[in-house]
């Protein structure tokens, strides 16, 4: 179930921090891979950036490709969020392995990850110095989904199914936790 965000409202996807799955497919290949040094960067048009390590699959298909999706997973599905980033897309079919279904994606080709939350499609704006250097990709937003159990321009998680990840390291992971707001805040 998901449906469009506005991309002026993007950002908020992002903005708290939660771990990111990177769909990419180029050449009737597709991989899945678990990246946490997402971000948002810019609100219009919206961009983002994300860290994609020179070795691994995804990077050889979004450099063919040019895109990719950043899927933000929920906690129901942290047993295959810690699988694809555990293993590496070319010793098989990381989507198959993992049990992770897909769809398609309204701008790009590569595939958006079922049981996520949020959707962001991408494309990249070629920064070839930084990818080399630094492994930092930034892409523009093409377009944007959520689930509107738990987005509506704001995030709202009364589900601790669907609640964000953010990931610490060896296996374990926080949930996005509780909401509360401050008054006189806009």
């Amino acid at each position: 179930m998901h449906q469009p965000v506005d991309l002026k409202k993007a950002y908020r996807l992002l903005n708290h921090g939660p771990v990111t799955l990177v769909s990419s497919a180029h050449g009737g290949v597709r991989n899945v891979m678990a990246a946490s040094w997402a971000m948002p960067l810019d609100f219009d048009p919206p961009k983002i950036a994300v860290v994609i390590d020179k070795n691994t699959l995804t990077r050889g298909l979004i450099e063919g490709s040019g895109e990719f999706a950043l899927n933000i997973p929920a906690r129901r599905i942290a047993p295959a969020v810690l699988a694809v980033g555990s293993r590496s897309g070319r010793d098989g079919d990381k989507f198959a392995a993992s049990g992770l279904q897909t769809f398609a994606a309204d701008r790009i080709a590569a595939p958006l990850v079922a049981g996520c939350v949020a959707w962001l499609e991408c494309r990249v704006i070629d920064q070839p110095h930084n990818q080399q250097a630094y492994d930092l990709f930034l892409a523009e937003v093409v377009a944007a989904h959520a689930d509107p159990r738990v987005f509506d321009g704001h995030w709202h998680f009364a589900d601790d199914a669907l609640r964000t990840l953010h990931y610490v390291a060896g296996g374990a992971f926080f949930q996005t936790g509780a909401e509360f707001s401050v008054e006189g805040a806009a």
